[in-house]
């Protein structure tokens, strides 16, 4: 019992101090990498309970203070997201009806066919794919989806790929070197007039090593102001999580509606640099936003194929004025 009660009061110890340091990431980049993790401090402390139930309340009053101190800042983090997930309204379909996909596909995809045979079967309007690797999926999608943002291919490929039925009117790629990796990003208008729309795809790096997430997001931001922002629908990989301060930034910086409320997304089946395999995700960092003039008529998480991460099927309608 003794090494039962000194596991618990380990794992408690550490969930509430991590758990308290992500609070931190109000003001400090470092600190909110804790925050992205807030689902694993509290499996911890909610386990450090478990534990200690089995080793008897009475011997310790630490464990369930610093596993309720980790479950109430938890709760604060994650709960907000999770009711507007359940909340999120749904709208009719009006006038005009787009149906995204967004999907980072994965370099080291599994089954490359069975993936681009989902994506087929979803039928999109537009299709954006990151880490395409080398392009077998986008030429197997080429035929439903035979018109692509323009793409000069540099040391990486087209990392952030947009694929569509009909023929964009203008796009490109995003590109800046400054921040010590290449930023990913795409773009395509659509349409002219009433019917006019513009979509960005992107793919964020981790936010790791410390903080050096925070300067490619805030230039990102910049960037879509460019655009006309009633119209504009802006989806990717941005690796941040709907409870870290990074995203709740961002949601302000994009003056956007974000579509996406605690859709886990990452990671998918197993990961073979990791060597292990997942039975269901544990993060939501895959997220859709749209303008003012856009409603959501569905928004959901597609199937787990050979990607480390599941996609998101996105529907949206707009009347025509």
């Amino acid at each position: 019992m003794d090494v039962i009660r000194a596991v618990a009061l380990l794992l408690a110890a550490v969930s509430a101090l991590a758990a308290i340091l992500s609070l931190g990431g109000a003001f400090n980049s470092d600190l909110d990498i804790l925050t992205h993790l807030a689902p694993a401090w509290l499996v911890m402390s909610l386990l450090a309970l478990g534990l200690q139930g089995l080793a008897g309340f009475s011997q310790s009053r630490g464990v369930p203070l610093m596993a309720a101190t980790t479950l109430a800042i938890c709760a604060r983090l994650m709960v907000p997201d999770l009711i507007a997930r359940v909340a999120a309204p749904r709208f009719p379909a009006a006038d005009q009806i787009l149906k995204i996909i967004q999907f980072n596909v994965w370099d080291h995809n599994r089954d490359p066919a069975a993936t681009a045979r989902w994506i087929l079967d979803q039928d999109a309007d537009i299709v954006v794919l990151e880490e395409t690797g080398a392009g077998a999926i986008p030429a197997a999608l080429a035929g439903r989806y035979p018109f692509r943002a323009p793409c000069e291919k540099g040391p990486e490929g087209c990392a952030t790929t947009i694929l569509a039925k009909s023929l964009p009117v203008d796009g490109g790629q995003l590109i800046w070197t400054k921040l010590g990796r290449r930023h990913a990003g795409a773009w395509a208008t659509f349409g002219a007039g009433a019917q006019a729309f513009t979509i960005v795809g992107t793919h964020y790096r981790w936010p790791e090593p410390l903080a050096r997430q925070a300067p490619q997001a805030q230039r990102f931001a910049d960037v879509i102001q460019g655009y006309d922002r009633r119209s504009l629908i802006v989806v990717g990989d941005f690796n941040m999580t709907p409870w870290s301060f990074a995203l709740r930034r961002q949601d302000a910086r994009f003056g956007l509606t974000r579509l996406t409320h605690a859709i886990f997304t990452f990671p998918a089946g197993r990961i073979s640099d990791w060597g292990v395999t997942f039975p269901f995700p544990l993060l939501p960092i895959d997220q859709a936003y749209a303008g003012s003039d856009w409603r959501p008529v569905s928004v959901r998480r597609g199937l787990a194929m050979g990607s480390d991460h599941y996609p998101i099927v996105v529907t949206l309608t707009r009347q025509l004025h």
